[in-house]
């Protein structure tokens, strides 16, 4: 049973839109299959990532790809990561990076990028969107070095105003959707696992509100750090190559948040890969399904539905009353 869970990020999730607040769900929907195929939202927590054992960690846009039969995906025991980030590289940073490689046992070295990457978080009707500027000098830069995977650290510009009403009422988080952009636009040009990891650019006095207080649980994980990198390397270490190995064709069900449809829908769609809808995970936008689904409260619900199809049970078949058995007619 191979498993895909999505949460796109961005659009104000109540799970998982936050940090890392998701994975008691990966975990406990990895556990009803063989394989989960989750993207880097689901999991990353600064420098926390709890994803199951039995996870691949794999960039949006690829995993849409992936979705649509474009590309197949490779079991990867370790690959080979290029860090990117500004001149000049910061203390933390190489710290974070020895840890990763002290612990983990990732390979992992850094670059100075020669042309700085700038983003800029902003918020649009209540979705995480941005700019970016500099990404085409980087894959520029990049392309020299032998790498298997790409993370990138670097400043989002976030306002102290936006920063500090999303840690005071939750809501969407202002950094999600930029980050999402620059990695489309270096996977879909380098076709390589890649990810992004902020680095703090808000004022002192910002910071000092957000980490000299307690925070909302699910955003706690973003206020015992300044560096945030440590899920990323994590991710990236076995995050699966595109190659020969598993395809759609593979896939047995997908698990989305309810309210939103998009690309990955629509590949399921039309190959035909069941989706359940979890309706506790509401996000901003209030799409309606545009495909039959299967609807469920809760994750412990969903995982409930996975067994059941594992086991080769139909759902109405639980259920009571238990319908009349229909007899077709011409």
């Amino acid at each position: 049973m191979n498993i895909v869970m999505i949460i796109p990020t961005g659009i104000g999730c109540v799970i998982g839109g936050h940090a890392g607040d998701a994975a008691p769900a990966a975990k406990l929907l990895g556990s009803c299959g063989d394989r989960i195929i989750l993207h880097p939202n689901v999991v990353n927590a600064s420098d926390i990532n709890e994803m199951p054992d039995n996870a691949w960690y794999v960039e949006g846009s690829i995993l849409d790809r992936f979705l649509e039969g474009s590309i197949e995906l490779e079991e990867t025991y370790q690959n080979r990561i290029l860090l990117a980030v500004n001149y000049p590289v910061k203390p933390e940073i190489i710290n974070a990076v020895s840890a990763a490689r002290a612990t983990i046992g990732a390979y992992i070295r850094i670059v100075e990028l020669k042309t700085p990457l700038k983003m800029i978080g902003t918020l649009k009707n209540n979705v995480a969107t941005g700019e970016i500027t500099g990404w085409e000098e980087l894959i520029e830069q990049v392309w020299q070095y032998d790498l298997d995977a790409l993370a990138i650290a670097s400043i989002i510009e976030v306002s102290d105003k936006v920063c500090l009403k999303y840690y005071k009422e939750g809501g969407t988080n202002p950094w999600g959707g930029v980050e999402a952009k620059l990695s489309k636009l270096l996977a879909s040009e380098l076709d390589m696992p890649v990810a992004h990891a902020p680095v703090e650019g808000n004022s002192e006095e910002t910071q000092a509100a957000i980490y000299n207080n307690p925070q909302n649980p699910t955003m706690a994980a973003e206020a015992v750090t300044n560096c945030y990198l440590h899920c990323v390397l994590k991710g990236l270490h076995t995050a699966p190559r595109i190659g020969k190995g598993l395809s759609v064709d593979d896939i047995d069900v997908m698990v989305s948040p309810f309210g939103c449809w998009s690309r990955p829908h629509h590949a399921c769609v039309e190959a035909k890969i069941p989706i359940i809808m979890v309706k506790e995970n509401k996000c901003v936008l209030n799409h309606e399904p545009e495909s039959e689904v299967i609807l469920v409260k809760n994750y412990l619900e969903a995982a409930g539905a996975i067994m059941a199809m594992k086991a080769g049970i139909s759902r109405e078949s639980i259920h009571r009353p238990l319908e009349p058995t229909i007899i077709l007619k011409d």
